[in-house]
């Protein structure tokens, strides 16, 4: 399956792609997808350990907590929203809009979790599992094969205490934008020197490609 579920309640399928900052453009609509959001977050998490523990036994609390991690963070269910083109269901403001909302990682990875909310309530459970085991589930099975078990905070985290320091820290360098369309700039550092920096529409997003830049930079 490679695209969007039939739903039977159409005003829910559109509830869940109203983003907040379409709101302040219009007096027709008066909910965003946000709480969707927070159902579907649950649910999504719920469905995805479900699947871990059932089919890796022999998988530690850790391990199956990093392969969670990486199948619904931010980067990967964004990849998934653009597969299927979420972009374009998308209500946004003019100037989330014109600041390329309908790309931003951020917004499609929320936009994502309240996809699922919204089947939820429309078909229940097994709807949102059959959509799940399409589009996400097979995903895991690429990473246990790659052996890929660590999200890049994690990865970092174990390589700065390793060499017998403290746990690395991010810090807020900037934020930029309106409140709809915030810009985070975080900073990763280790003691006094920095390793990485990486930029977001979430300070989860920013500090996640912060850690990827430091383990780029160790690497070489």
């Amino acid at each position: 399956m490679n695209s969007l579920p039939i739903f039977t309640n159409q005003k829910l399928f559109e509830l869940a792609f109203i983003h907040r900052s379409y709101l302040n453009e219009t007096k027709n609509v008066q909910e965003s997808n946000e709480r969707l959001e927070f159902l579907g977050d649950s649910i999504l998490s719920f469905v995805v350990s479900d699947h871990l523990y059932k089919t890796y036994p022999d998988f530690d609390e850790g391990i199956l907590t990093n392969l969670r991690s990486l199948v619904v963070n931010t980067k990967s269910l964004a990849k998934l929203a653009k597969r299927l083109d979420f972009g374009s269901h998308l209500m946004l403001s003019h100037g989330e809009e014109d600041s390329g909302g309908r790309e931003n990682e951020s917004i499609l990875a929320n936009t994502f979790e309240a996809v699922i909310g919204a089947l939820f309530l429309d078909q229940g459970i097994e709807a949102v599992k059959a959509f799940l085991y399409a589009v996400l589930i097979p995903e895991i099975e690429e990473y246990v094969q790659k052996k890929v078990f660590k999200d890049p905070k994690s990865l970092l985290q174990e390589y700065i205490q390793a060499r017998k320091q403290n746990s690395p820290v991010y810090k807020v360098l900037s934020e930029e934008g309106p409140a709809h369309a915030r810009q985070f700039t975080i900073g990763v550092f280790a003691g006094a020197t920095q390793l990485g920096e990486g930029q977001g529409k979430s300070k989860q997003e920013a500090e996640e490609h912060a850690a990827e830049q430091a383990l780029e930079k160790i690497a070489k």
